[in-house]
């Protein structure tokens, strides 16, 4: 198969979909591999180091697009790549289509067989593709959340920490998932107080085995949540419902009611945030402002780490590249129902349930439309 990779173009993102170690399984494994000049720069990587390892270095993403079978890449395709997709070709990428709906016509008009990775399971439960951006970014949130508590960038003039005879900084985190349990081990390290919510007992009660009294855990209910949001100098989104938008938990009254000079991180912006005043922002202008409320919503937050971010990511990634173009993706993912949860659109069909919900669209069972394809 042709593999294309281009450079990605989404704001202040670096990351690229194959790094040059995943490029030589591909060609290993008999397939032709493109890609795009500069693609690896944001990592390190020069067009040289993809070259003598067999890669075709690419002038231009549109050559990618018209030549490849497959492209492999990291966020969802912008606008002009969208264009560019034509039917039956494969694209492998982060989607998070319930929250765009601009992007999902565009896939559907393409034709496109549109898998994304955040939607990927496993066989022993979880989100593998999703997992390490998820760990990376509920990281990058406390670093994120600590910088904008500092007065300079509107925050409280607040150290996450506090120091001996100062109290720390009241942390929230809204959801004990992969991004919570990894925004709490930062916050914990850096001596916060740390709260964690979430609606499951069964998540509190592993989050309270790995941290224990290190956090405090509370039973989320509109209560709970106002109560404590309302207390916080940092509340961190981290809730997720596999394809689906984000539920809203924060609303705009009880971010009316938090300390002037507090923080949102809302990690969740990529399905539409969990707070109601969450809008999407770039590493080039990460925050605003609202009701004297510092709101950070990056959507590629990641990308700010690309090199960490590329490889972790290309760890999960490689085998399912491996295996969609060894066998071609009908196989693939007739073969492998984990896989197969993966696929959003298929030829102008939305396979993805929360997303055909969210959006209004007609839902197609993707098993079936592979088997009459």
């Amino acid at each position: 198969m042709l593999i294309g990779v281009p450079r990605e173009i989404k704001n202040h993102e670096y990351r690229v979909g194959m790094a040059p170690a995943s490029v030589r399984e591909a060609i290993k494994h008999g397939h032709q591999v493109m890609v795009e000049t500069n693609a690896g720069a944001g990592i390190g990587v020069s067009d040289a180091a993809y070259a003598q390892i067999g890669a075709q270095i690419i002038d231009s993403a549109a050559e990618i697009f018209a030549q490849a079978e497959m492209i492999v890449k990291v966020k969802e395709p912008q606008a002009v790549e969208c264009a560019m997709l034509r039917e039956g070709q494969i694209l492998f990428t982060y989607l998070h289509l319930a929250p765009d709906p601009d992007q999902t016509r565009d896939l559907v008009e393409s034709g496109a067989v549109c898998i994304a990775y955040e939607t990927v399971t496993s066989p022993y439960g979880g989100l593998p593709l999703l997992a390490p951006m998820s760990k990376v970014a509920g990281r990058m949130s406390i670093q994120a959340g600590a910088y904008c508590l500092e007065q300079p960038h509107g925050g409280l003039g607040m150290l996450l920490g506090g120091v001996p005879g100062v109290d720390p900084a009241k942390v929230v985190i809204l959801g004990a998932g992969m991004v919570g349990t990894h925004a709490t081990h930062i916050a914990v390290g850096m001596g916060a107080d740390v709260w964690v919510i979430d609606r499951s007992p069964e998540v509190l009660e592993m989050h309270w085995k790995q941290f224990g009294r290190g956090t405090n855990t509370v039973f989320s209910t509109d209560d709970a949540i106002e109560r404590h949001v309302s207390e916080a100098d940092l509340v961190i989104g981290g809730v997720l419902i596999p394809g689906a938008e984000a539920p809203k938990l924060v609303t705009a009254e009880m971010v009316k009611g938090m300390k002037p000079g507090s923080v949102i991180v809302d990690v969740a912006i990529d399905q539409g945030g969990c707070c109601e005043t969450s809008k999407p922002t770039t590493h080039a202008d990460p925050t605003y402002i609202v009701d004297d409320v510092v709101h950070y919503c990056v959507a590629n937050m990641p990308g700010g780490v690309p090199r960490t971010s590329t490889y972790a990511l290309n760890n999960v990634t490689l085998p399912h590249v491996i295996t969609l173009a060894n066998k071609g993706y009908r196989l693939a993912l007739l073969e492998n129902q984990w896989l197969r949860d993966g696929l959003n659109v298929h030829k102008g069909k939305i396979t993805q349930r929360e997303v055909a919900q969210d959006l209004d669209y007609e839902h197609y069972d993707s098993e079936e439309v592979l088997r009459h394809d």
